[in-house]
């Protein structure tokens, strides 16, 4: 837990605008993952072949999967302080990992990301560590990242849906391009 908690002052230096995508990972079924070259994101789908529309969802009364739910997103200066085998980081079940300011202050919900050729909003969902996160990376990694600080910082990562459909590739840059006002 103290390194993890050590590894705070690198997560806070995250870029606020014009970050980065590290990885673009796929679920294709039940604890499988795929990393991509590209993914091709749309309203529809969100990630193209992953399963989040197949997947139940407790955030609505009939189970159907969540539109605000369509996509995770970790920082990977948070993924990094858990695990610094990047190997193991997709299996934290996001489908973007980013090196990018993730905090309620920099990305509100509404906020709108151009990251390659999509477009995504940050939804008001909050994402958190559950028992799959425990068997992957420990109890101390959930404490840490639902933590009071934790939360803060949106270290589990955020949820985001797709507004324009496109290509998302490691290496894309990441801009905030509009954040509605409710």
């Amino acid at each position: 837990m103290d390194e993890l908690r050590a590894s705070v002052g690198t997560i806070r230096q995250a870029p606020s605008d014009n970050g980065t995508v590290a990885l673009v990972v796929r679920r294709p079924d039940k604890n499988q993952r795929e990393v991509l070259d590209e993914g091709h994101f749309d309203q529809a789908e969100g990630l193209a072949g992953d399963t989040w529309r197949l997947r139940q969802s407790s955030f609505t009364p009939d189970g159907a999967p969540h539109p605000d739910t369509q996509l995770t997103v970790m920082g990977v200066r948070a993924i990094g302080a858990i695990s610094p085998d990047e190997t193991r980081w997709p299996l934290a079940g996001d489908q973007l990992f980013v090196d990018l300011d993730l905090t309620y202050a920099n990305l509100p919900p509404g906020t709108r990301l151009q990251i390659g050729e999509a477009v995504l909003e940050v939804t008001e969902q909050l994402h958190t560590g559950c028992g799959k996160f425990v068997e992957r990376f420990g109890l101390d990694a959930m404490k840490w990242v639902n933590s009071p600080e934790g939360r803060e910082l949106n270290l589990r990562g955020i949820y985001a849906k797709v507004v324009t459909p496109g290509r998302i590739r490691p290496g894309d840059t990441i801009t905030k391009v509009a954040a509605l006002v409710p």
